[in-house]
């Protein structure tokens, strides 16, 4: 990484307050009545179906935007969801590296990411992940989608470093740069609770490359 990216990144960190408050509800209810007959609707270690674009009733709920919320470590029913999450973005059917509430039908701001930067790679779990500062150099990235079957291309948008701010599941707020491709998953699985995919960057570029041919 060139110095002048990491300077940036650094100075990023010291002006944004990890303190600050933050837009999530204060209301104690996390899920609404249908998004918590969902969750319930199956055991805690059981997948969810996800949801695919290619479905009309899937692609209106893919393209709506994520709810913020205040985290509470005694909510069983968030933890209960929290697992099904996670059993489905492993279950052998799916087998991603990430994965968004919005893509099992449920409007809140929580992902599950790989973390290929960490030893051992471990699954970890983010509640309202928001992304504060993206670096200026760029990286192209080979990118697929659970809810985008049989579509693999390569964007050439993503940043090649992030500043992530986001709630623990103990409801700590905190703080973390990420670099390559784990800034990646980031990007792409955020971009899930604003109801953006990852084929929209690939119809922006294919636009601007028109654009500039054109000129």
């Amino acid at each position: 990484m060139n110095k002048s990216l990491l300077v940036l990144l650094l100075v990023s960190v010291l002006l944004t307050s990890c303190g600050s408050t933050k837009k999530a509800s204060t209301s104690t209810k996390i899920f609404s009545t249908q998004e918590s007959q969902l969750i319930l609707s199956g055991k805690i270690d059981e997948p969810m179906r996800v949801l695919l674009i290619t479905n009309p009733k899937d692609s209106l709920i893919l393209r709506s935007k994520s709810q913020s919320f205040k985290v509470n470590p005694d909510n069983k029913l968030l933890d209960y969801f929290t697992s099904r999450l996670y059993h489905t973005v492993r279950d052998s059917a799916s087998r991603g590296v990430g994965i968004a509430a919005p893509q099992v039908g449920i409007l809140k701001k929580i992902i599950w990411v790989q973390r290929f930067d960490k030893n051992d790679e471990p699954f970890e779990v983010y509640y309202n992940p928001e992304i504060k500062k993206y670096s200026e150099m760029k990286q192209d990235v080979m990118e697929g989608c659970l809810s985008i079957p049989n579509v693999r291309e390569t964007t050439h948008d993503r940043s090649y470093a992030i500043f992530l701010e986001y709630d623990d599941r103990k409801g700590i707020h905190k703080c973390e740069m990420i670099e390559a491709f784990t800034a990646v998953i980031f990007q792409h699985e955020i971009d899930h609770l604003d109801g953006i995919l990852f084929t929209d960057h690939l119809e922006k570029e294919t636009k601007e490359s028109i654009k500039h041919k054109l000129e």
